[in-house]
């Protein structure tokens, strides 16, 4: 890619990885967590936020030395080999296609409810259509239109805080703001906590999708890692004073009717009907702003797996000479979506882990295969401790997750390893026949 189309600099970066991580989840997720914690939603996200820096510390080390895209599956080829590479990149491509279609669902399901007399799958084709017509355009584009997205909720969260503030007693279980208790009291318990921590870890997806705009950011080197860890910090710092103050007022899941779909009830008790209106429309922004972000990502995936041959060269390894994207791959990655108008939330939000946990597993355990192990930087403490002991620490926290993983997400992302073993050795096979031919 020539230098022009390198136009991404480092905040457009990471209000990119922002919006991949789509800020308000914060509300769908808080019935369902506060129930897992006992009440302690923050500290779940502080817990959740600790593990991801670990990891997210590995990506950064990686982008400081490379400025290929491609995230845990180029960091993997690189450092453990190109098959080790094919199925991180098989098993995390689950998780980059699967989030746009998400989004897409998400997208019908909150129109329909707002507009219902037009039918759910219009809304899909809608919200997936332009989603991928954005993203077939110049990456600069994409990071502004997610720049508007993300603010509009953003700014909605922080009326939400001060309805919360000058509500003081209005909640039966709301009295003061000086207290530690959403952090700290007689019911906080490690492993509900570390359980919390598990779903919400997901939320923080946001760091490894920047590390597949390299290719198109200002000095990668230097922005990529700047990026992957102000991505987490920030995004963190969201979740964390967004359900600090969601706890505050609402210590307990007593008053929700629905604990695992929380959203509109908190907004209608906290702010009104007139409020609660107005945050939904809020709420279909950030899914948008999401959608463009991980449909972005998805289609860089693609790209680069393209690129290194995995997949077809001239269609999905292909860059548009007029917009520097990849627009086989962009319109892939709209098709797949379209498949939300067929599925369930519930069937397709298990499997996003699965992926995720391959990734993070992967790239930790790349960190210790890159420089320890091939590069041999043993000598000293300082080498010592980020070579070995930090990547073994990070695998750990990571598994910790793996033992509150799905077992519907195991047995579904099992299949799809399985798939990808098919389609590895029939490569394989079709490259040694072509050999033997002499093709």
């Amino acid at each position: 890619m020539d230098k022009s189309s390198k136009g991404l600099s480092l905040w457009q970066v990471v209000v990119v990885g922002i919006a991949y991580m789509t800020p308000m989840t914060v509300f769908d997720t808080f019935g369902i967590v506060s129930g897992t914690t006992h009440g302690h939603v923050p500290l779940a996200y502080l817990f959740a936020m600790v593990a991801m820096l670990l990891t997210a510390f590995s990506y950064a080390r990686f982008s400081r030395v490379t400025e290929k895209s491609g995230s845990a599956y180029t960091y993997t080829a690189d450092s453990c080999g190109p098959s080790a590479g094919f199925f991180i990149g098989w098993c995390t491509l689950l998780d980059y296609l699967l989030l746009p279609l998400i989004n897409a669902l998400l997208c019908g399901i909150y129109l329909s409810a707002l507009f219902p007399s037009l039918p759910y799958w219009f809304w899909v084709m809608l919200s997936a259509g332009f989603v991928t017509f954005i993203n077939c355009f110049r990456v600069k584009l994409l990071a502004n239109l997610s720049l508007v997205f993300v603010l509009a909720p953003v700014v909605l969260m922080l009326v939400f805080v001060y309805l919360v503030i000058t509500g003081v007693g209005k909640s039966p279980d709301y009295h003061t703001l000086w207290t530690l208790s959403p952090l700290l009291s007689e019911h906080t318990e490690l492993l509900p906590l570390i359980a919390g921590a598990s779903i919400l870890c997901f939320s923080f997806l946001g760091f490894d999708a920047v590390t597949t705009l390299a290719h198109e950011t200002e000095n990668p080197k230097v922005n990529i890692p700047k990026a992957i860890i102000l991505t987490t910090l920030i995004g963190g710092l969201i979740f964390f004073t967004a359900s600090w103050f969601i706890q505050l007022y609402f210590p307990s899941n007593r008053l929700f009717k629905n604990p695992d779909e929380a959203l509109p009830e908190i907004v209608l008790i906290v702010g009104g009907a007139l409020f609660q209106s107005v945050f939904l429309v809020g709420q279909i922004m950030n899914t948008v702003a999401s959608g463009l972000a991980s449909h972005a990502s998805a289609s860089r995936l693609l790209f680069i797996m393209g690129k290194d041959g995995i997949f077809n060269q001239k269609t999905f390894g292909h860059l548009s000479e007029k917009w520097g994207t990849p627009l086989f791959s962009t319109l892939f990655v709209g098709v797949v979506s379209l498949a939300a108008m067929f599925l369930d939330l519930a069937q397709v939000v298990s499997l996003i882990s699965f992926g995720a946990l391959i990734a993070f597993t992967a790239v930790n355990f790349s960190v210790f295969m890159r420089f320890y192990i091939k590069e041999s930087q043993r000598v000293g403490v300082r080498n010592t401790f980020f070579n070995l002991v930090l990547p073994l620490i990070s695998v750990l926290a990571i598994l910790c997750l793996w033992f509150n993983l799905d077992r519907e997400a195991m047995m579904f992302g099992g299949g799809w390893f399985a798939v990808g073993v098919i389609f590895f050795l029939y490569k394989k096979l079709r490259k040694q026949t072509l050999n033997i031919s002499g093709v």
